[in-house]
């Protein structure tokens, strides 16, 4: 593959077509297809066909990548791939999604979901993805994010500074737009990571 700028998609696979993180997830995938960025999935069904189908309608030249996991049961490729690779083992492909991806959205889901994000997010941390945003998308981690401020940062077992890369978007067109202003200003200038606070401060005033 050749570099190109790519986002990962994270979501259940247990949520389908007709439901409205399915047709969020689908629409999201199709605007930042339409935009020309590559979409990254665990290529199975759910959230994932969400974001592949909705990358394939683009009709662009962007291209949808599938990272499937041999399971024994519930994880079978969908029909929206362009690439796809399978792996044994979920730490080789979560390293894999790592590599590959400029930034990562995260849609409602489980457990899976959840070891996403917080490999993601540890990555982050450590300074592995420094570039890396990681969006979550919907009201479902709302709860989440006020019990990680409250309960585990306010005991210090992890820094303010940790959340620097975590968004909470909640329209599928701001999910867009904040990836398209952070892939513009990567281009311009090194280290874009730094207009994050202001990224964040246009999100809340927006949402206000």
């Amino acid at each position: 593959m050749t570099p190109h700028y790519r986002v990962a998609i994270f979501g259940s696979a247990r949520l389908h077509e007709g439901e409205r993180d399915y047709q969020d997830v689908f629409s999201i995938a199709r605007g930042l297809a339409e935009e020309g960025f590559d979409i990254v999935t665990g290529g199975g069904p759910g959230l994932m066909q969400a974001a592949n189908a909705g990358s394939r309608s683009a009709r662009s030249e962007s291209r949808s990548i599938g990272l499937n996991i041999r399971l024994p049961r519930e994880q079978e490729p969908n029909p929206f791939l362009d690439i796809k690779e399978e792996f044994p083992l979920f730490s080789s492909r979560l390293d894999n999604f790592m590599a590959l991806s400029d930034a990562v959205v995260v849609a409602p889901g489980g457990i899976g979901t959840l070891l996403e994000l917080f490999y993601a997010w540890q990555l982050v941390q450590v300074e592995r993805i420094c570039e890396t945003p990681i969006i979550l998308y919907g009201a479902i981690w709302s709860d989440l994010l006020s019990w990680l401020k409250r309960e585990v940062m306010e005991r210090g077992l992890f820094s303010k500074g940790d959340m620097h890369m975590i968004f909470h978007v909640m329209e599928p067109e701001q999910v867009v737009e904040l990836i398209k202003k952070i892939q513009s200003d990567r281009f311009k200038q090194e280290h874009a990571c730094r207009n994050f606070s202001k990224y964040r401060n246009e999100l809340d005033a927006h949402n206000q």
